[in-house]
């Protein structure tokens, strides 16, 4: 019962308020358009690493005892006729260099000229690269120092190309904005034109992109006051944007369409308003805290740009869910009836009497549908569990493997400077294993490194810097950084036995990607604990039932596991890559799954809890299983198709991007969006329902107890 006088009371409030919560709406939408705004001049960069890995403890160990090392850009210089011995390659070149050299964002430059390094100069030796490192005490400086040096870089006569870790960075970060951005310009007009098709009006058609607007610049806010007190990454932007905006659509539809529905039964404004938040409302504060919640186990990973993504999410939902709260239902009670205004007459799409949907006077596709499934139940359940099983069956082979340069378009500079440098150079990788022997004496160090150089896979072992009893090897390597060889050194390397009275640690990009897979492997399990415990939690507390919470998590799972098949069946067997524009690498990169699952489960868990609250409510009102499944499916089949193809726009532009990894995360969710609120919600759930029957809503008495005090029940 307090859960009823709650959204009751909420209701009653903001209808007093809704000019006060419609300032503070204004001005919210002035704060996050200004200083919110400002948040992406202040999110870092990078962030792929675990800081407590042995990796980063090397790198770590390096700087302090040796100074900076690695290769921040990678110069390469090519012509197609002269070499690099003729004055018409040589001094250009050293002309370029020279100058590199004067300027302060440069700190050091290492070229063929100084040391004849074979690995420096092609095997036609009409190439050479020089290895930069720059100024700045992290990746974000080090990238401003680029973008100030690139111009320099330019080899008259030659031809230039720059790569290496900043270069990639930079050409990540830059490519991704604009797929985004491209991604967000195409989305909102397609937006407003489907919402003119769903509501018929144009002006219920604005209001959930207002919620959604609310949304992003409210979270905008937020992310910048939590980077005041933690570094948060720019990729957090990405997750605001995809999230807040489908959230916001999804809850603005399901309020609006339900306060019309009670308008249409006969209610006043304030009556439908208080209806609407005592039912859709509470459904929207559910599905707000799980989608929360699924996204905060993101948190329990040591990455930043992990952590950062779950933080922009977060962020983005509970704006999104207060945003439908209160700013919606304010402006609902301002609009009253006009919410109908500037009306669109469609040639399809029958009424029934009242304007209502012909589906929530009881007839329509969705009736059709529902009575259909309640009638052959088990058909469906076998039919849908087959479908999913195949969709699924790739995902049992997936192989995982760090990100390189590939995930780029062809045409990228550091994407073609890697690619040339593997296979136009002898030893062939711009990014060797680094081994730090630390407190031993050289002799030591040497001795050691003739251990390391007869471990299967090396291809050459280098003293890169000495000082004291510090010495840092580079390991070369065959093929790429993300390769099985690459990985099998890493490991073989760490398994070798340190110098007496020494300590070793293996650092470098494979070794990164290795701390990466075993640092997300350990913390997976609980993670999906952490996500299928608060959906069990908040579930039960929303319908009472032990039983709904766990086939509620069984349904996402087989939803997810469709779309992560076919991820693994294009991206990483590399079917339909002409048709999408990739390069298929043979693995997965690990974060992209992750990030997946916490989004795909609260997305999905959101459809479950549409569906469920009304059939709970049907429940509730006669008793009656299959007909309180068939009249749920009824009434909110149309709103959960409608919101699953508004955020299908909204990810589509997702899949249309130059980067792999964005591909990737935009064909993965459109998959699990299409199946999810199809063959999952429509069919495999009700099924399930109809054959449990009274089983449904069981729970032991202590626990139905407690839900008749403290459940959030429908009123």
């Amino acid at each position: 019962m307090r859960g009823k006088a709650m959204f009751a009371w909420w209701g009653r409030a903001v209808v007093r308020v809704r000019w006060a919560v419609l300032a503070a709406a204004v001005a919210l939408v002035v704060v996050g358009s200004t200083w919110g705004a400002g948040v992406f001049g202040e999110l870092t960069g990078g962030g792929f690493d675990d800081p407590a890995s042995e990796s980063s403890r090397a790198t770590e160990r390096i700087t302090a005892e040796l100074g900076r090392q690695g290769a921040d850009l990678v110069v390469l210089w090519s012509s197609d006729t002269a070499t690099v011995d003729q004055p018409a390659f040589r001094d250009p070149v050293a002309g370029t260099v020279a100058a590199l050299r004067q300027r302060p964002a440069v700190t050091s430059v290492t070229t063929w000229y100084d040391t004849k390094a074979p690995a420096l100069v092609a095997a036609d030796r009409r190439a050479t690269y020089a290895v930069l490192q720059l100024a700045g005490s992290d990746d974000d400086a080090r990238g401003e120092a680029y973008e100030a040096v690139r111009p320099a870089l330019d080899a008259p006569g030659l031809r230039t190309e720059v790569g290496g870790t900043i270069a990639f960075l930079r050409e990540a970060n830059t490519r991704t904005t604009a797929d985004i951005t491209r991604a967000e310009v195409l989305s909102m007009p397609v937006l407003l034109v489907l919402l003119v098709f769903i509501f018929r009006g144009l002006v219920a058609a604005t209001t959930p992109l207002l919620v959604g607007g609310l949304a992003i610049l409210g979270a905008f806010v937020a992310v910048r006051l939590l980077n005041l007190v933690t570094d948060v990454s720019i990729f957090a932007i990405n997750i605001i944007t995809l999230i807040g905006l489908g959230m916001a659509v999804d809850y603005a539809l399901f309020v609006v369409s339900r306060f019309r529905e009670e308008l249409a039964a006969g209610h006043d404004t304030a009556g439908a308003i208080g209806r609407t938040i005592a039912t859709a409302g509470r459904t929207v504060l559910v599905s707000g805290l799980t989608v929360a919640l699924a996204l905060a186990s993101l948190l329990i990973f040591p990455q930043p740009f992990l952590r950062s993504m779950g933080l922009g999410g977060m962020a983005a939902v509970l704006v999104a869910m207060l945003a439908a709260l209160t700013v919606l239902p304010a402006l609902l009670a301002v609009l009253g009836g006009r919410i109908d205004a500037l009306r669109v007459p469609l040639p399809w799409g029958r009424r029934a009497r009242g304007g209502q949907p012909a589906e929530a006077a009881g007839g329509g596709a969705w009736a059709r549908i529902a009575r259909s499934v309640m009638a052959r139940p088990v058909g469906y359940l076998a039919g849908v569990a087959v479908v999913l099983a195949l969709l699924a069956m790739p995902f049992l082979r997936i192989t995982f493997g760090g990100f390189d340069e590939r995930v780029l378009p062809v045409d990228a500079a550091p994407r073609v400077v890697s690619e040339r440098i593997a296979a136009e150079f002898p030893g062939g990788t711009v990014a060797p294993i680094d081994v730090l022997v630390s407190g031993a004496p050289a002799e030591a160090a040497r001795s050691f490194a003739d251990r390391v150089a007869a471990v299967p896979g090396v291809t050459g072992v280098q003293v890169a810097a000495s000082r004291g009893t510090s010495t840092l090897l580079t390991v070369s390597y065959p093929g790429e950084p993300t390769g099985d060889v690459a990985q099998d050194v890493v490991r073989e390397l760490r398994a070798l036995p340190s110098p007496a009275g020494a300590e070793v640690l293996v650092g470098g990009r494979p070794a990164a990607d290795r701390d990466l897979l075993d640092g997300l492997g350990e913390r997976l399990p609980w993670m999906a604990l952490l996500m299928a415990g608060a959906t069990l939690v908040l579930l039960f507390l929303a319908f009472g039932s032990v039983v709904l919470p766990v086939k509620a998590v069984l349904m996402n799972l087989l939803s997810i596991g469709a779309s992560f098949g076919v991820v693994v069946w294009i991206f990483q067997d590399g079917n339909l890559a002409d048709l999408i524009g990739f390069t298929p690498t043979g693995f997965i990169e690990p974060s992209n799954p992750v990030l997946m699952l916490a989004v795909l489960f609260g997305l999905a868990t959101d459809y479950e809890v549409f569906l469920l609250s009304r059939v709970r409510e049907e429940w509730d009102r006669t008793g009656d299983n299959t007909a309180a499944v068939a009249a749920g499916l009824q009434r909110t089949g149309r709103i959960i198709t409608a919101a699953a193809l508004l955020l299908i726009i909204v990810v589509a532009g997702f899949a249309t991007g130059g980067m792999t990894y964005i591909k990737l995360i935009g064909i993965g969710m459109l998959v699990a969006i299409v199946v999810d609120a199809t063959l999952v919600r429509a069919l495999l759930v009700p099924a399930t329902m109809r054959l449990l029957g009274r089983w449904n809503w069981w729970a032991p008495g202590p626990l139905a107890r407690l839900h008749g005090r403290y459940g959030l029940r429908e009123a």
